[in-house]
């Protein structure tokens, strides 16, 4: 529900070196009663009204995930009306009986959850992550949507603006209109031609009584799934659900119009694209996630997508800028997209050719046996890696469940377990036919054309919403969110500092038989790279793909394939890893951080690469607009403004390469996070095996840039002509860094402007209350030195100056008023009680305490937050707030239409 392209945070922390399924599914069958099944830490049921129940005991964090998925998606939608399901998810969000879109998203806020939702062409989800105290309320919440949607002109007349934002902005791409025409070309006639997203046109015909109508048609509990994981009692939360979910009724649904596929002729999409490199996609129909052939299709396009494959060597030769393959699944068909990049200004045809070439090998030759197994060990990893996840857990059994039509995710990994190398031959030369595909061609132009209907796009000056925030709650959440507790803390890492200077730090976990590590080295290429040598450090991370000094390319990657290891080497690097394997792991990784190969003629390949990935990138509206923003925020000839370009890049050297990493890969600037099934002795054993033996030299080198004055305020516009709306983006540095603790009153103040999501200001306003934009939201930046502060949205042109005035308007509130006291205790609940969330994977755990280290913070940061956030007073935020907010400093940035052509 929320925005696809959100503002890209890492693109700023660069810059200003700031920290950091096609086809409807089955038919529900009509189940009988199910008595409750407990297999391990899996709890089954399915009640008497048909709902079925699946609860995973995960005992990684105190959270809990619940996703509840309806089996009707853009398939089932009424003639006439494609986005109907994706309106009424967005609906979904506003008012029910007894629970108003208010009071959703303030117990949200109050709870430290998120929430979130998406449709697709089968079925549409809707899903919580949350403190597992709240399990209760989150089955509440879902009980009283399901058949209690208050589904009226007034509240889709509000809605429509935010949705029609969400329209504008994905038609602004170029690559999503070719996937959209493709889609109609392989699935003319069916249910599946038209995307979930929906359009203006059908979204200005829908009415309150359309989507009662679909409401009421699927959203029943015979048509739905409701899977729980987490640290929770399976049988005290199935009592639970049968208690709030058993009194519903069920009822049929209507009968689903099976898929029939009428023959297409191969066609080519030619679109030019604002990015700063191009493509050529080959898109194709594919078995569905219901078909017996889905999982031959899945190693397929892994077979695709290895880094030993023909088409990975395409791009490791220089001949094609990059090279990818997946598929786009659904139920009952799907589509297998295969492409190439190349540079602005490239040769398509050619591109093209070579992407014909390895085709034409595959279906001549077929799939190498060995790849074949690799993907297949690939799959079965991921199976027992999604257990160091909740949200993962719960996803592979809705997955398995709602989409793929089978009995668990065991029943999926035993499909792959049987894929033979003659199954993926078979289906390779069934689906990729030369004769049976769309070709899409993406050149790269920065003078494309808005696409059609796209403007006046949702928005009035007064929708009279009475939404606000701060609304009484029901009885039945406000007793359970009115006490506020520390968080309980599960994490005990250890940490050591190692001969060699290296910081080690080890959290075990059991979930799971595998090991995640995750290493950084303190390093800033703007203050590091020679002068004249812009590039150098991006050049060299794009070297380690090639091996180490003992292991070329293809027996490298063979290696880390053999145990079923993804790996990642440069200053940030990483390994995932089935515990079986960590030794072998570990002794790969190394041995490509620390003696990569470095060969002359992939530094070649990879100098062209990067030439001609700048001669777009510079060119590029997204590149320009941040770069516009830094030049607003930093003072002229700071390092942060440094750049790399095609003729820095040229000038380059495999000796600059070589010199580079002699002088910025040490030891003591760096930090190895490891998390999973290990001791920490164990850990420590294996690491000085293998790092052991690397050494620093000479002193080290200064990797803070230096603070900068706060900004003069200035106004940059930056022409897209592809764009149906505007990308605004304001700024300004912050005189605060990560030793400052007034950075704690400024993440309050924060999340109640725009932090919070719906339970912020800057969205009620924005988009609840106006429908100026379909997200608005602020954030900050906090590092060792330099910080910012940030707002973002986008909207119509003609609403960014009435928006404009009510980010201002709420920034200035800040810094004059108060907050309410109501407001800060939902700040507060929010910033603590989210706590175990942000390490509630193994993921998770991992990049914070990675994060926390070399940053120079404590491994228990945020409950060092939290003793903060529980005693400041909205007097010191609003100090805060005056003190650090400069409105009349920000730097503003708008990226959208080029007004010579509106």
């Amino acid at each position: 529900m929320y925005s696809k392209n959100k503002m890209n945070q890492i693109a700023l922390a660069i810059l200003l070196g700031c920290g950091l399924a096609v086809g409807s599914v089955a038919p529900v069958s009509a189940e009988a009663p199910m008595a409750a099944a407990a297999q391990g830490n899996v709890l089954r049921s399915t009640l008497d009204n048909g709902l079925r129940v699946v609860i995973v005991r995960d005992t990684l964090a105190p959270m809990v995930t619940t996703q509840i998925t309806y089996m009707a998606g853009s398939y089932e939608t009424p003639a006439g009306f494609p986005g109907t399901a994706h309106a009424l998810e967005h609906m979904m969000f506003r008012d029910s009986k007894g629970l108003s879109g208010s009071q959703l998203n303030e117990m949200t806020g109050k709870m430290g959850a998120e929430n979130n939702a998406f449709t697709t062409n089968d079925a549409t989800q809707f899903f919580f992550v949350a403190p597992a105290q709240y399990v209760d309320l989150l089955l509440k919440i879902e009980a009283t949507r399901m058949r209690g949607a208050q589904l009226t002109d007034k509240d889709w007349a509000l809605e429509k603006g935010a949705i029609e934002q969400e329209v504008s902005r994905d038609i602004s791409d170029p690559g999503y209109l070719a996937f959209m025409e493709a889609e109609r070309a392989l699935y003319a006639g069916t249910g599946y031609a038209e995307d979930a997203l929906g359009s203006r046109p059908t979204f200005d015909k829908t009415t309150g009584k359309v989507l009662q109508g679909f409401y009421d048609s699927w959203y029943v509990p015979n048509n739905a799934l409701l899977v729980i994981a987490g640290d929770v009692d399976p049988e005290q939360t199935l009592s639970r659900v049968k208690e709030l979910f058993g009194p519903i009724a069920r009822h049929d649904t209507p009968a689903r119009v099976p898929v029939k596929l009428a023959a297409f002729k191969p066609s080519t999409i030619s679109k030019t694209t604002p990015d700063a490199t191009g493509s050529v996609q080959f898109l194709y129909r594919m078995p569905g996630m219901q078909s017996k052939d889905f999982a031959a299709a899945q190693v397929l396009m892994d077979v695709l997508g290895n880094a030993r494959s023909s088409l990975s060597e395409l791009a490791a030769q220089g001949k094609v800028l990059s090279a990818d393959a997946g598929v786009q699944p659904f139920s009952h068909g799907g589509i297998g997209q295969i492409e190439v990049g190349f540079p602005k200004g490239g040769d398509a045809a050619q591109a093209r050719k070579h992407l014909d070439d390895v085709l034409a090998g595959l279906l001549k030759n077929g799939a190498s046996p060995d790849l074949v197994a690799a993907a297949k060990r690939a799959e079965l990893a991921q199976a027992e890696f999604n257990k160091n996840s909740a949200v993962q857990l719960a996803s592979s059994w809705s997955q398995a469940l709602a989409w793929q039509g089978l009995d668990s995710p065991d029943e999926a990994q035993q499909r792959i377990r049987d894929v033979t190398a003659a199954d993926v031959d078979r289906v390779a030369r069934e689906y990729l036919k030369p004769d049976a595909r769309v070709t899409v061609v993406l050149t790269p132009d920065p003078n494309g054309k808005r696409p059609p209907n796209s403007q006046g796009f949702g928005g009035s000056e007064k929708f009279g919403s009475d939404d606000k925030l701060d609304v009484p709650l029901p009885a039945w959440a406000s007793t359970t969110l009115a006490k506020l507790d520390m968080p309980h803390w599960t994490l005990n890492p250890v940490s050591m500092k190692l001969d060699n200077g290296i910081t080690l730090i080890v959290q075990p976990t059991f979930v799971s038989k595998t090991i995640t590590v995750a290493g950084h080295i303190d390093h800033d290429a703007k203050l590091q790279e020679p002068v004249g040598k812009d590039g150098i450090g991006r050049l060299l991370a794009s070297l380690f793909d090639y091996g180490t000094t003992t292991l070329d390319r293809s027996a490298f990657h063979k290696a880390l394939d053999d145990i079923a290891a993804t790996e990642s080497a440069g200053d940030g690097f990483g390994l995932a890893v089935p515990t079986a394997g960590f030794d072998r792991g570990m002794q790969l990784l190394a041995d490509n951080e620390l003696h990569p190969a470095l060969p002359e003629s992939a530094f070649t390949v990879q100098q062209q690469t990067l030439s001609r990935t700048l001669a777009g990138e510079l060119q590029s509206p997204q590149y320009k607009m941040f770069r516009a923003l830094g030049r607003g925020l930093l003072p002229a000839g700071d390092p942060g403004l440094r750049e790399a370009t095609p003729q820095t890049v040229d000038k380059l050297t495999l000796a600059d390469a070589k010199a580079y990493f002699a002088q910025t890969y040490r030891p003591d600037l760096t930090t190895i996070v490891i998390v999973g099934e290990v001791t920490p002795e164990q850990a420590k054993s294996t690491v000085e095996k293998y790092f052991g033996g690397w050494k620093a030299s000479g002193p080290k080198p200064d990797v803070i840039p230096k603070p900068v004055p706060l900004n003069p305020a200035s106004y940059a516009v930056v022409p897209n002509s592809y764009a149906s709306q505007d990308q605004v983006l304001m700024g300004q540095m912050l005189d605060v860094n990560l030793a400052n603790p007034d950075r704690y009153a400024l993440a309050l103040a924060n999340n109640v402007l725009g932090g919070n999501g719906f339970a912020s200001r800057l969205m009620v306003d924005i988009r609840v209350k106006h429908g100026f934009a379909y997200t608005a939201s602020s954030g900050l930046n906090i590092d060792r030195s330099r910080s910012m502060f940030y707002v973002y949205y986008g909207s119509d042109p003609d609403k960014v100056a009435p928006a404009d005035a009510l980010v201002l308007q709420n920034i200035e509130s800040l810094q004059n008023t108060p907050i309410k006291a109501a407001e800060l205790d939902n700040a507060r609940q929010f910033e603590i009680r989210s706590i175990p969330l942000g390490v509630s994977s193994v993921n998770g755990i991992a990049r914070s305490l990675l994060s926390w280290s070399w940053h120079g913070e404590p491994l228990d940061q945020p409950m060092v937050a939290a003793k903060y956030y529980i005693d400041l007073t909205a007097q010191q935020v609003q100090d805060a707030c005056g003190k650090y907010l400069k409105p009349k400093n920000l730097v503003q940035v708008v990226q959208g239409p080029d007004p010579k052509k509106h």
